[in-house]
């Protein structure tokens, strides 16, 4: 519902939710909603994913939505209110592109996570909600962002995926929580289970819908949320599916239980319901046993071999042993590794020396790389697409990966804990230091990592920072300094906001 003023400005737009105590209509304030965000809590089959429908439903005529869906639920709102299904078996840059543009357009979107591990369901979501949160400035509309099973992107604890992917996820999910709402972003998260969701993203929701839940430890952390006691607590084990307790400035300044609307779209799985079994057909014994006609033949299980005699072994042990030949001559030339990897080098040097190259993705690199070489006949086979993006790394660092001394070996063994697309940007850093060169300004970093963003290169130095490999600080003119601790070496000072020599030499 849409209020206004007399005079025909804008007062708020209310939410239809459903029932309230009393048969009054439980709203939902939508425009507190975009600045307070929401907290949905209960156990499987509470209602949960009923209530994100009844929200998204009613709100989609007022604001854009997005909507990160494991289970590819959501995903029948494109039917009837015009959502963009985005499939997430993409690569990660991809996805980040998808989202800039999601929002530069004002598109609703459903990201469908169906299909992926939980490992790939994390990198995917992180990509996505990142591609949103850095947007320019032009396009930070209010978009309401809905993460349902938000446990699974945001932990509590480190499970069983790799630390990189619960980092980016979790880094992702605080984003959207904490600093989204200057950004036009109002995160809306739902979970199964409140103690396995992040703290630090939980506390961010200043608006609440707790549902049904049984273990004890649930129970407390919702309770803390509501400012309850524990015996008031104990109404959690009794709501029924589809009713909820609202607090919070979008829906009420004290507990409220409410009963959720009907919705017009229903998701693709269902709950299973009980059904009479059919009668009992006459060849039952048949249809089991028997294989249809499009099944594939049954397996044959041969017999074991017969054991060989003693006899027979004794005589195969007691035979002459064949004298090895010496190996016949090769029918090919050697290679000369020396050349093979001097040539390697003067291909990559090539390929660097072109100023658009830094914003290129390695499948193209690759491709020329691959045209140079066999224009320069370089011999052997081609690099895989692996070793060719560490050699790349290596070199637009200006870093050879045959140099002495041992700083270099450790700051190539550091790197390659760091995913391809960052071990050139580190090293790139690594060797100012040990150098003793200037810090690389914001603008030269960008262009090493393929972006014209400097607000990208000082995310890749924090999360540099926050692995443990480097150690920043500014001086007392304002200057930035970086300091490797397992490297013993820091770089000279240099302004974060210097322009890029590079792209200035290619424009003169």
């Amino acid at each position: 519902m849409l209020r206004t003023c007399s005079k025909g400005c804008r007062m708020k737009v209310n939410i239809d939710m459903g029932a309230a105590a009393g048969g009054a209509v439980a709203e939902l304030d939508l425009e507190e909603l975009l600045a307070t965000r929401l907290l949905v809590q209960g156990n499987s089959g509470s209602g949960k994913s009923h209530l994100l429908r009844r929200l998204l439903e009613q709100s989609a005529p007022w604001v854009q939505q997005c909507i990160i869906d494991p289970e590819g639920d959501f995903v029948t709102l494109a039917e009837k209110f015009g959502h963009q299904v985005v499939d997430a078996a993409r690569t990660e840059a991809e996805l980040t592109r998808i989202a800039g543009r999601v929002r530069q357009h004002r598109v609703s979107v459903v990201l469908n996570l169906e299909g992926l591990d939980v490992e790939q369901q994390m990198l995917a979501a992180a990509a996505f909600l990142g591609g949103m949160f850095d947007v320019e400035r032009d396009h930070w509309y209010p978009v309401l962002v809905v993460v349902d099973e938000a446990q699974l992107f945001a932990p509590a604890v480190a499970g069983e995926v790799s630390d990189n992917a619960r980092k980016l996820s979790l880094g992702a999910m605080t984003n959207l929580m904490c600093r989204g709402r200057k950004r036009g972003l109002a995160g809306v998260i739902a979970t199964q289970r409140l103690a396995k969701l992040a703290k630090n993203v939980a506390a961010e929701a200043s608006n609440f819908l707790m549902g049904r839940t049984f273990l004890d430890i649930d129970m407390a952390r919702a309770a803390d949320l509501l400012g309850m006691d524990r015996r008031q607590a104990e109404m959690f084990r009794e709501l029924a599916r589809g009713n909820f307790i609202a607090l919070g400035p979008a829906l009420s300044r004290r507990p409220l239980p409410i009963t959720i609307g009907p919705v017009e779209t229903s998701a693709r799985s269902t709950s299973p319901k009980l059904m009479p079994l059919p009668e009992a057909p006459e060849d039952a014994r048949d249809l089991i046993f028997m294989p249809g006609p499009e099944e594939a033949s049954p397996v044959v299980r041969r017999p074991p071999p017969k054991p060989i005699p003693t006899d027979e072994i004794l005589t195969q042990l007691s035979r002459p042993r064949l004298v090895p030949q010496p190996p016949a001559e090769p029918v090919f030339a050697v290679i000369d590794e020396a050349e093979r990897e001097a040539g390697i080098d003067a291909v990559l040097r090539e390929i660097l020396e072109d100023p658009d190259a830094a914003f290129r993705s390695d499948a193209v690199l690759y491709q020329d790389f691959l045209v140079r070489s066999r224009i320069r006949r370089v011999p052997g086979e081609p690099l895989p697409l692996s070793a060719f993006r560490r050699r790349l790394a290596i070199a637009r660092a200006g870093v050879d990966e045959g140099s002495d001394g041992e700083t270099w070996a450790m700051a190539l063994s550091l790197s390659e804990t760091l995913p391809d697309d960052l071990q050139g940007i580190f090293l790139m850093v690594a060797r100012a230091a040990t150098n003793n060169d200037p810090c690389p300004s914001d603008a030269a970093l960008a262009r090493a990592y393929g972006s014209h963003s400097p607000r990208r290169a000082r995310r890749l130095l924090a999360y540099f920072e926050e692995r443990g490999l480097l150690v920043a600080r500014t001086d007392f003119h304002g200057r930035r300094v970086l300091a490797f601790p397992d490297l013993g070496c820091e770089t000279a000072p240099g302004h974060p906001d210097a322009p890029d020599e590079t792209q200035r030499d290619a424009a003169e």
